[in-house]
């Protein structure tokens, strides 16, 4: 017995409605599904690029920069842990790295008395004629004042606890950001291994070695007049 038309059309139009449905699936779950590609430095600057990360005191309480260091060598970057009390040395390394065209960014990250060194040891270089790119301190302990310019300094610090925001000298070049974490649940001895606080300094590593391929702001040499202060340091900010 042969069914009736109607059901024989349904039936042969099946296989087509399932191909046009998987067809539409497919292409909304194109249109819905967010890239995850991100902008990531070049190989070339990557390569050319040095992170100095300086623990703090007796160098057991800052093993997140450990962390932090091999997360940036899961991207090729180079880096270098060392306690604060090498900063003067690193300086020189990273002046004859950069002089000898090794390296053509520098970036520094300290914790705790490594941050309290950030400035010395950019003074220091600047003072070799050697720009750096970028400086982030975590939780500073003593009060710090920076005299002479990263092209960015970032300090995180915790406003209630040990920490103490950077205040910019008069003359200051480059940009001075002061950044109070208290109530975010951090404390000094655990700010470095923050996976939040991390992911920042790593993110804002990623950016300036993006940003190096623009040509650094020239460096004063030793004695030179200062020229006109170039931007504002921001007042610390408050959660």
């Amino acid at each position: 017995m042969r069914p009736n038309g109607r059901h024989t059309a349904g039936a042969s139009q099946l296989p087509a409605l399932r191909v046009w449905a998987i067809c539409l699936l497919l292409l909304s779950a194109v249109a819905i599904t967010p890239s995850t590609a991100k902008a990531a430095p070049s190989q070339a600057a990557v390569q050319t690029t040095h992170v100095y990360l300086l623990r703090g005191v007796l160098n057991i309480f800052s093993l997140g920069l450990d962390t932090i260091g091999a997360r940036l060598q899961a991207q090729g970057i180079p880096v270098t842990v060392a306690n604060f009390v090498s900063w003067s040395s690193l300086a020189d390394e990273a002046a004859t790295a950069y002089k000898a065209g090794r390296i053509k960014t520098i970036i520094l990250v300290g914790h705790s008395s490594g941050a309290t060194a950030l400035p010395d040891m950019i003074a220091k270089l600047n003072q070799l004629g050697v720009p750096v790119k970028l400086a982030i301190g975590l939780d500073s302990v003593f009060k710090t004042k920076l005299s002479t310019g990263a092209e960015r300094y970032i300090n995180i610090y915790i406003g209630d606890g040990p920490g103490e925001p950077v205040r910019a000298a008069a003359g200051l070049r480059g940009k001075l950001d002061n950044v109070d974490v208290r109530g975010t649940g951090v404390g000094h001895i655990s700010i470095d291994k923050n996976e939040a606080i991390q992911r920042r300094v790593i993110a804002e590593i990623d950016a300036a070695i993006m940003r190096s391929r623009a040509p650094a702001a020239p460096v004063a040499e030793p004695g030179a007049p200062r020229p006109a202060r170039a931007a504002a340091a921001t007042a610390p900010a408050r959660n």
